[in-house]
């Protein structure tokens, strides 16, 4: 069975004192029992993360540590850019890639998110590899032939047992940081969607292992509907996750009535 993996983003949010608060109160609220059924990453900005690290190690938080971005170069001359390897030293887990807002903001291309992709690899970490689509395509009928794209460049090269222990995230562009999240039906289709197009390509042990998330505008109100679908197997969470109340309840999405 897939453990379901909540993750919070606190993209460009926090200096390194809020983050050490913030994780300290997530650490109350989240309980021993919750983390033997849901594993929990959180992803700090990068000046963060030597803090939250030490937080997560001294205290022994049942917590993973994640990051937001990360070049694909191992070093040179790419100022302001952050190395896989310099983050597998501060014991990251988990790296985001592909994520909307690079893509859209930032220019990142389906060649550089495989690139990534197989860098955070090589240097023992496991990918969160983002899809989604605009409004546009959604309404033009394009969603499904999008995303089976960007599940198709972003995992080119890997085999299998690689594939198998990815997380990908499915966020729809649309929804992130708007309010809107797609109806747990469509979420659910959309997940299946990118697990069928894993099956496809690596077949059905790596379509079984690999681990879906349903990102965009997650809340406590509809973690539950969402996290129940048989192909959502966690959140990537952003705004919510900002609040330790709001995604401590998320994580414990089971419990909710």
């Amino acid at each position: 069975m897939r453990k379901p993996l909540i993750s919070g983003n606190w993209k460009m949010h926090l200096n390194h004192f809020e983050a050490m608060k913030l994780i300290q109160e997530m650490s109350y609220k989240i309980t021993g029992d919750d983390v033997d059924v849901v594993d929990v990453s959180v992803h700090p900005p990068f000046t963060d993360l030597r803090t939250v690290q030490t937080v997560i190690d001294s205290d022994k938080l049942p917590f993973f540590l994640g990051a937001q971005h990360c070049h694909y170069e191992e070093k040179g001359a790419f100022t302001g850019e952050i190395a896989p390897s310099m983050l597998a030293k501060l014991n990251v887990t988990y790296v985001i890639t592909g994520h909307s807002e690079r893509r859209e903001v930032f220019g990142e291309t389906d060649e550089m998110v495989n690139l990534k992709t197989k860098a955070i690899l090589a240097t023992g970490m496991t990918p969160i590899v983002c899809v989604g689509e605009t409004l546009q395509e959604r309404d033009a009928g394009d969603a499904e032939a999008k995303i089976g794209s960007q599940v198709q460049a972003a995992l080119t090269g890997l085999s299998a047992e690689q594939v198998g222990s990815l997380v990908i995230a499915y966020e729809p562009i649309w929804a992130i940081g708007t309010g809107r999240t797609a109806s747990a039906e469509d979420a659910q289709a959309m997940c299946h969607h990118v697990r069928a197009g894993v099956q496809g390509i690596y077949g059905d042990e790596a379509a079984q292992s690999v681990r879906i998330q349903y990102g965009g505008s997650v809340k406590p109100a509809n973690a539950r509907e969402l996290l129940t679908q048989p192909d959502i197997d966690g959140a990537l969470v952003g705004g919510a996750s900002l609040d330790a109340d709001d995604f401590s309840r998320i994580v414990q999405y089971r419990l909710a009535d």
